[in-house]
């Protein structure tokens, strides 16, 4: 059913789309035109004056596209970094503490520098930007010795790549300061001879709030479960293409949806927090207990949809059913899918948060060369006909999924 409904919903979409004045040709310059204002909004970290104002704006893109819209609050410790460094001698090396670890005063930690379950008072480790997903960067932090450690983040450039802070309410281990992977060398060589060196972690804490963005397609059946769709919209920096993809495709897909006046009601949400936990879905869902096992579908649009730099897509769900039906409407926008997860993974991003409650879902989430990089940042990041592609892919699934009446 669901396979025979993507070409006729799809097809009365986009002539009541043609009939506002809106066509898929104008898709790119339109997702052109949100990355852009996206990114030249400022840092978009979780409870900062950019994320309120990006919220803001993207409330009245969301009303702009037909859909109701409204801010949802929600309170959160914020972490405001303070002095961030490791001296050795002369040379200081700044950077940016983990938001889920341990903090020191101004004094912070004096003793030698060493490589990771060394002697030395302060441990030197490596990492990826994504080592929330790493066992071993647990285990690290969990077990060791050290009183405290210095993170090189591995990205694909030379820079500071920070790791998100997972257990934002629960921290846990040592204080962690990560720093430019360009201070790679320079460090080994001060590990290898146990340098002293001074460790300063300092932070203040701001009660603060952040937002929600939410929004409703109304559908005619409103004893329908309704179709979900969300996307996280915060982050370590600008992060143009890590985040920008991701509210092209909800917007366009709210634009579809409100024009094709949807069999069943038709939730979005767009969610701050996510560097931190995923706090702002952990409050979305507390809100609305019955609606991960509830809705009709989650469709997750995950980080780096549309990136340029080094990209890559995996699919990932709850079902072979929705491999089949995403991996064909992805085909049929010349949308690449480079890798679809086996049944029992665990996914990545929100969708882990649905799947941790029992619900069904279809996610999408890429890869990044550019991924947590200050350098993630309009025009280069983003592929904006690779983003037109996946958003048209995600029109067509959405249109199917809320014509359906009866469960997936």
């Amino acid at each position: 059913m669901l396979r025979r409904n993507f070409l006729k919903q799809a097809a009365a979409g986009a002539l009541t789309l043609r009939a506002r004045g809106s066509t898929a040709a104008d898709l790119p310059e339109r997702a052109a035109q949100i990355i852009r204002e996206y990114d030249q909004q400022g840092i978009h970290r979780t409870g900062t004056k950019v994320d309120e104002q990006s919220a803001r704006w993207l409330a009245r893109q969301a009303r702009q596209s037909g859909a109701t819209p409204s801010l949802e609050p929600f309170t959160l410790n914020r972490v405001d970094p303070r002095a961030c460094y490791l001296q050795i001698g002369e040379r200081r090396v700044e950077g940016l503490p983990v938001f889920d670890g341990a903090f020191t005063d101004a004094g912070g930690v004096r003793g030698r520098i060493g490589p990771l379950d060394s002697e030395a008072e302060i441990g030197l480790a490596e990492a990826t930007p994504n080592a929330e997903y790493v066992p071993a960067y647990a285990k690290m932090r969990r077990e060791t010795r050290h009183r405290a450690i210095v993170v090189v983040t591995l990205g694909a450039r030379p820079g500071l790549s920070p790791i998100n802070a997972s257990y934002f309410n629960e921290p846990y281990g040592p204080p962690i300061l990560q720093v430019s992977s360009a201070e790679l060398e320079w460090l080994k060589a001060q590990a290898e001879k146990r340098a002293a060196a001074t460790f300063v972690a300092q932070v203040a804490r701001a009660r603060a709030r952040a937002f929600n963005v939410t929004a409703k397609v109304k559908g005619a059946d409103a004893s329908l479960a309704p179709l979900v769709v969300m996307t996280p919209r915060s982050g370590w920096g600008q992060c143009a293409s890590e985040r920008g993809g991701g509210l092209v495709c909800w917007l366009e897909m709210m634009r579809a949806l409100a024009a094709a006046k949807p069999t069943r009601d038709c939730l979005f949400v767009a969610s701050s927090g996510h560097e931190l936990g995923h706090l702002g879905l952990d409050h979305f869902l507390e809100q609305r207990r019955a609606l991960v096992k509830g809705a009709h579908v989650w469709i997750h649009l995950g980080a780096n949809i549309g990136a340029a730099i080094e990209p890559g897509m995996r699919l990932q769900t709850s079902s072979e059913e929705f491999d089949q039906l995403m991996v064909a409407a992805m085909k049929a926008e010349s949308a690449k899918i480079d890798e679809v997860m086996p049944r029992g993974f665990v996914p990545l991003g929100e969708a882990r948060n649905i799947q941790r409650g029992g619900g069904r879902y279809i996610s999408l989430v890429g890869r990044n060369g550019l991924f947590h990089h200050p350098a993630d940042r309009w025009p280069e990041a983003a592929d904006v006909n690779a983003v037109a592609a996946y958003a048209r892919a995600l029109v067509k699934l959405a249109l199917a999924l809320a014509s359906e009446t009866k469960p997936v």
